[in-house]
């Protein structure tokens, strides 16, 4: 397998003809611009499950919406099970608790406006939920009923014209439905004409909204100190943009149940809400009853040093996913953030020389990482496993995390101990203006990677388990079972 941009063998087999181009290039410049390389990767690369241990891997299903429009269900040999004519960002396939028990529901985006930038959500129109035959059985959002002529399933018209959902959405154990949004408007205080605000909504099934929070409301309790909070508030927009994206709100999760509440820490309580800005550097929690922000992590942070653990948390860099593991699931109450190390901050923090991703566990009462994993662990070379913008990370019940290098489209399963146990390349690509610098470019990248157990799914849903062994270390060539 390859990593960058395209994902490469996740313990470096097959690598040493792009170690020794990399080594050639640096002696050649001087290494000069050794961090603009290290993405560097084949125009030809394998797709699909490029290596996979059964008895290691915790079996189930992957949902993720491709670069192709549509969202897949795949199971451990990469074969699509289940498809919907929609993408999510992020797709969320729903507990058969939280569905009134029925089986491979799941959430995506049911209307967009055309041209729309994507991931800010200002051109969501609706969203709704869809049932495995694609039925829809819940939508939000004006343009919802024009896209789907339903005369059953109702909803009342959103704030703005739209939902401009973006990012993520969570089903609440009540039926409601947690939405995370964008709002541009003025906000007193900021240079900009118009800010790029987050809000969060929450949404009955008849589409009413009954809690709603707005993050400009809330930037003195960010943690910013007084010279951060002056470069927040003199942002002006970028790329053409006509709105300051200041925070760029990338994750919303609902806390849930934990060992911290049940101690009595009441910042925990399972109703708040944990929020992290990827241009803020920061993670915050947010108590459901007053709007107040009762936890934070960041946004300033040490230098990374030692790579021990236990240690202090040390510089994160343009974070996606953060969560707490939920009840039952190895390190149950800990924080589980990938840590892009992407340039972003107040002031811009710089990823280094060699830039690389990192996923992180953190102990959210001392403060300290407990548990990470870089490239270093599986042996690799650091920059082999990066992602600058978008990817997540999914603790799993035999103690594995799912990783999903999203720049890359590249998933896979990671041992505590740094082995890799399965991987997949997305093989469904499509055209993007993302990292094209102004072209319409060639991608695979995937937003967001949700473990499905498999009773999750449809009974009878088929499934596949036939071990894939990895990459010759020396040839580079594939060995039987292979696909």
């Amino acid at each position: 397998m390859f990593a960058l941009p395209a994902a490469v063998s996740p313990e470096g087999k097959g690598r040493p003809r792009r170690a020794r181009q990399f080594a050639m290039m640096c002696a050649a410049m001087a290494c000069a611009f050794a961090a603009a390389t290290a993405s560097a990767a084949p125009s030809v690369y394998p797709t699909g499950v490029t290596r996979y241990e059964p008895a290691r891997a915790w079996n189930g299903y992957t949902v993720f919406s491709g670069q192709d429009g549509k969202t897949h269900l795949i199971d451990m040999n990469g074969n699509e099970v289940h498809q919907w004519q929609h993408v999510g960002f992020p797709p969320v396939l729903l507990d058969p608790v939280l569905a009134g028990g029925k089986r491979g529901n799941i959430l995506l985006q049911l209307a967009n406006a055309p041209g729309a930038a994507s991931g800010n959500g200002l051109g969501n129109k609706a969203i709704g939920e869809l049932d495995w035959s694609g039925k829809v059985v819940w939508q939000w959002g004006e343009g919802a009923q024009d896209a789907y002529a339903s005369a059953t399933v109702q909803s009342t018209g959103s704030p703005q014209g739209g939902v401009k959902q973006h990012h993520d959405w969570r089903r609440l154990p009540n039926g409601n439905t947690l939405v995370l949004a964008n709002q541009v408007h003025a906000v007193a205080g900021f240079k900009a004409a118009q800010v790029l605000d987050d809000v969060i909504y929450e949404v009955t099934p008849k589409g009413d909204v009954v809690w709603k929070w707005v993050a400009s409301e809330h930037v003195e309790e960010f943690g910013f100190s007084p010279e951060a909070l002056k470069l927040v508030r003199a942002a002006q927009p970028r790329n053409g943009a006509t709105a300051v994206d200041y925070l760029h709100v990338n994750n919303m999760s609902v806390v849930g149940p934990n060992k911290w509440y049940d101690q009595g820490d009441t910042r925990f309580h399972p109703d708040n809400v944990l929020i992290n800005s990827r241009e803020a550097n920061f993670i915050i929690i947010i108590d459901k009853k007053t709007g107040k922000v009762v936890w934070n992590l960041g946004p300033d942070y040490p230098a990374i040093g030692p790579t021990s653990v236990p240690r202090p948390v040390d510089q994160i860099i343009g974070l996606h996913d953060a969560h707490v593991i939920p009840p039952g699931l190895p390190g149950a109450g800990n924080l589980l953030v990938f840590d892009n190390q992407g340039e972003a901050g107040y002031p811009k923090v710089s990823p280094g020389m060699f830039p690389h991703s990192r996923v992180l566990e953190i102990d959210p009462v001392t403060k300290q990482i407990v548990w990470q994993y870089t490239a270093a662990n599986s042996g690799q070379t650091l920059w082999s496993f990066y992602s600058a913008f978008i990817s997540s990370a999914r603790r799993l019940p035999n103690g594995n995390t799912l990783v999903d290098e999203g720049m890359n489209g590249r998933f896979f399963q990671v041992t505590p101990q740094g082995d890799i146990v399965w991987e997949y390349v997305s093989p469904y690509f499509g055209n993007s203006a993302v990292g094209g610098a102004g072209k319409t470019v060639k991608t695979n990248w995937v937003y967001r990677a949700q473990p499905v157990p498999y009773d999750w799914a449809p009974a009878g849903t088929p499934r596949s388990e036939k071990p894939v062994a990895a990459q010759n270390a020396d040839s580079g060539v594939k060995v039987a079972g292979q696909h």
